[in-house]
C-alpha cells in the first residue's frame, strides 16, 4: 500500500514538474496566417507568414494576442517579427500599435518601433521606440516620448518608465508637464496615475497663471492642484517672490505658505519681509501676507533701509494700496532714526506711518508709561500716546512727525548731565533733507526746562518755564533757538540755585537703556528661536536597469540589445537630508 502510494505521489510531482516548465516555455502561437512560406538563405529557421485580404496575421501567446500584415516567426526560439499595422492587446488593459514589433516569447520581451501607441483605461504612450516587458508589466522608451493622461495632463521626456501594476511612471530628462491650469518643467519627475500624485527632482518649475514655482525637490497633487517645494524653494507672485526652505501652495485659493527662513520681496514697493513662519494669498480679491516667528520688514527709504520687527507682521492691499501692520513689542531701526511701540501701522500710498500704544483694559498708569510709543532721532527722544511719522513718497525722504497726547522731547545737555526737555499736549516736528528735525513745535499746556550754554560751551544758566506754545529751532542736533509764545511764567537759574527737585518735569522717563542701535538690536529682547524640522521628501533613488542582461543572456534570443543598458542618472547637487 505505502509502495503503491509513493508510486502515485512521483508520477503527480512529475507531472507538476512537466505541467511548470511547459508553460514556463510556453511556446508563441499561430492563429491565423492567410500564406505560409519559407526562406532558408535570407531567414533560416524562419516561417514566413502574411496576411489575405480577409483578416491579418493573428499570434498569440500567454494571454496576449498580436495582429500583424507579416510576421518572421522562429519557431525554435520562440521568437518573432511583426511589420506592418501591428497590434498587441493584453486583456481588457494594454493595447499597443506601432509598425514594427519583436516578441521573445521567452523573455515575454517585446520592442516596438514606428509611430508606437501604448493606451491603458487611463493614459496613452506615444514615441517612435518603446520596450515592453509583459513578465514585469513594465514599459521603457528613451528616446522622447508623451504620455497623455486624461485630468493630469501631457507629459513629455526624453527617458520614460511606466510600472503598470503600480501605475507609476518615472520620466528623466526634459520632462515637461502641460494641462490647463499648469506647467511643469523638471529633470526628474515620478508619476502616479490613479491619484495624480507627482514628485519632483532636481531643478523644477511650476508655472501658473498666477505664480512660478521653483524647486529642487518637491511635490504636486495634479488633481487638488495643491502641492509643496523643498530645497532652494521659491514662488514668484508677479513683483513678490516668497522663498522659504518649504513653501506649501494651493493654486485653487492662490495661497501658500512658507516655513523657517521665509523671505518675502515687493519690488513694486521697493520693500522684503523676513521671518519663519508666512501665509500669501495673492488673487484679484485677495492680496495678503501674514508672518511671524521673528517677523520683520525692511523698506528702502532715501537711500537708507527702515527696518521694523514685532511678533507678527501682515501686508494687505494691492501695490499701489499696500498697507503694513507690526503687532506687538514692535521696533524700528533706521541709520538715523529708531523706535518702539505695542504696533505700527504704515500706509505705503499716503507714507503715513504709525507708532500707536495699546493699553489693555485696567492696565494701570506704571505699565501704561512704560508701553508708550517711542521715538529717538539723533540726540532727541519722542514719546506720546501716539506717534505719526509722515514721509514725502513722491521724494522719498522723511518730511514730518506728530506726538499726540502727553507729547515729550527729550535731549541729553552736550557737555554736562542734565536733560533738555519739553512736553505739552501735542508735538510738530519738521525734517531737513537730511532726514534731521530743525523745527519743533509743543503745542498746548507747553512746559520746559533749558539749558543755555555760550559759544564757549559754558553753561549760562538753566531756564524752566511754562507757555501756551514753544518754538524750537534745531541746527546740527543742537537747540538753536526757543521761542515760548503766551508764557505764564519761566525764569533762567544759575545752576547752583535751580531747585534739584525740579530738574526733571512730570512724566519724564529717560528710555536710553532701551534704544535699538543697530539691526541685531531689534532682537535682542526675542526669547530662543526654536525652528520645526522639515522632514520633507525621500532623495532620489535610481531604479534597476529596465534590461536584465542576465535574463537575455541565458534566453535565446534575436532581440539585440547591445548598448540598451538603462543609464541610471542622479539629479545634480541633491544632497542628502541632514
Amino acid at each position: 500500500m505505502l509502495k503503491a502510494f509513493f508510486s502515485i505521489f512521483l508520477v503527480l510531482l512529475f507531472c507538476s514538474i512537466a505541467t511548470n516548465n511547459i508553460n514556463a516555455q510556453q511556446k508563441i502561437e499561430i492563429k491565423y496566417s492567410g500564406f505560409l512560406t519559407y526562406d532558408e538563405d535570407q531567414y533560416p529557421g524562419a516561417r514566413i507568414l502574411t496576411r489575405d485580404d480577409s483578416e491579418q496575421v493573428h499570434i498569440f501567446h500567454s494571454g496576449t494576442d498580436m495582429w500583424c500584415d507579416k510576421a518572421y516567426y522562429y519557431g525554435n526560439e520562440n521568437f518573432i517579427e511583426a511589420y506592418g499595422n501591428v497590434k498587441m492587446i493584453q486583456g481588457d488593459t494594454i493595447n499597443m500599435v506601432s509598425k514594427y514589433v519583436e516578441y521573445n516569447g521567452a523573455t515575454q520581451l517585446a520592442f516596438a518601433s514606428g509611430d508606437v501607441v501604448l493606451t491603458d483605461p487611463s493614459s496613452t504612450i506615444t514615441t517612435d521606440t518603446l520596450y515592453f516587458d509583459r513578465e514585469r508589466q513594465q514599459a521603457f522608451y528613451r528616446s522622447h516620448g508623451t504620455v497623455v493622461k486624461d485630468s493630469s495632463g501631457t507629459i513629455t521626456s526624453k527617458i520614460g518608465r511606466y510600472y503598470m501594476q503600480d501605475k507609476k511612471y518615472r520620466f528623466v530628462e526634459d520632462v515637461v508637464l502641460t494641462n490647463p491650469e499648469a506647467e511643469i518643467v523638471t529633470d526628474y519627475f515620478d508619476f502616479y496615475s490613479d491619484t495624480g500624485h507627482a514628485y519632483l527632482f532636481g531643478p523644477s518649475t511650476i508655472t501658473t497663471e498666477e505664480s512660478v514655482t521653483y524647486c529642487e525637490k518637491g511635490f504636486y497633487d495634479t488633481k487638488a492642484k495643491t502641492g509643496y517645494a523643498l530645497k532652494n524653494a521659491k514662488i514668484d507672485y508677479d513683483a513678490k517672490e516668497v522663498v522659504g526652505d518649504s513653501l506649501y501652495f494651493d493654486q485653487n485659493i492662490n495661497f501658500s505658505s512658507a516655513t523657517n527662513n521665509i523671505k518675502i520681496t515687493d519690488t513694486l514697493n521697493n520693500s522684503v519681509v523676513k521671518g519663519h513662519y508666512a501665509e500669501v494669498f495673492k488673487s484679484p480679491e485677495k492680496d495678503s501676507i501674514f508672518i511671524t516667528k521673528r517677523a520683520y520688514a525692511i523698506t528702502v527709504q532715501d537711500q537708507d533701509s527702515i527696518y521694523i520687527h514685532g511678533d507678527t507682521l501682515m501686508v494687505t492691499g494691492k501695490p499701489e494700496k499696500r498697507i503694513t501692520r507690526i503687532f506687538r513689542n514692535v521696533k524700528l531701526y533706521k541709520s538715523d532714526m529708531s523706535g518702539k511701540a505695542d504696533s505700527i501701522h504704515v500706509n505705503h500710498e499716503s507714507g503715513l506711518t504709525q507708532l500707536i500704544n495699546i493699553n489693555a483694559p485696567g492696565a494701570n498708569t506704571a505699565f501704561s508709561t512704560a508701553r508708550k510709543p517711542i521715538l529717538w532721532n539723533l540726540g532727541n527722544q519722542m514719546t506720546g500716546d501716539t506717534i505719526h511719522l509722515q514721509s514725502d513718497t513722491e521724494r522719498d525722504k522723511m518730511d514730518s512727525l506728530i506726538v499726540f497726547n502727553h507729547a515729550f522731547l527729550i535731549s541729553k545737555d552736550t557737555l554736562g548731565d542734565g536733560f533738555n526737555q519739553i512736553n505739552g499736549k501735542k508735538l510738530v516736528g519738521l525734517f531737513n533733507d537730511d532726514n534731521q528735525l530743525y523745527h519743533v513745535d509743543i503745542i498746548k499746556n507747553a512746559q520746559s526746562i533749558y539749558y543755555f550754554r555760550n559759544e564757549n560751551g559754558e553753561l549760562v544758566g538753566i531756564d524752566k518755564s511754562k507757555s501756551g506754545l514753544i518754538n524750537i529751532l534745531i541746527n546740527n542736533n543742537e537747540i538753536e533757538e526757543v521761542r515760548k509764545i503766551n508764557q505764564i511764567d519761566g525764569n533762567i537759574y544759575p545752576e547752583s540755585q535751580f531747585p534739584k527737585n525740579e530738574k526733571i518735569l512730570k512724566g519724564f522717563d529717560w528710555r536710553e537703556e532701551e534704544r535699538p542701535k543697530s539691526v541685531e538690536d531689534l532682537f535682542k529682547d526675542d526669547p530662543p528661536l526654536e525652528l520645526p524640522i522639515i522632514k520633507g521628501l525621500d532623495d532620489y533613488i535610481a531604479e534597476e536597469d529596465f534590461f536584465d542582461e542576465e535574463a537575455l543572456k541565458n534566453a535565446d534570443t534575436k532581440l539585440n540589445y547591445k548598448g540598451l543598458k538603462e543609464k541610471k542618472k542622479k539629479p545634480q547637487n541633491d544632497k542628502k537630508r541632514s
